[in-house]
């Protein structure tokens, strides 16, 4: 069997080439990771947030409350 001369050079070039890629690949599926973390992280600390102003708000009626009712 006699393999053409370009054969080699053409399976070597493919091979860096995918290597190269999947390199690529696996670095932004790790920044992608990141961002959802990121994200996930802010969105939790805007949630807590919330919850804290609800709780201030809650606390601030009841005080008025108390307030009308005392006067």
């Amino acid at each position: 069997m006699h393999l053409s001369p370009f054969v080699v050079p053409l399976g070597v070039f493919a091979m860096v080439v995918m290597i190269v890629a999947i390199a690529s690949m696996r670095k932004m599926r790790e920044k992608e990771l990141e961002a959802h973390h990121q994200l996930r992280t802010q969105e939790m600390e805007h949630e807590r947030r919330m919850k804290e102003l609800d709780l201030e708000k809650a606390k601030l009626e009841v005080e008025k409350a108390r307030a009308t009712k005392n006067v």
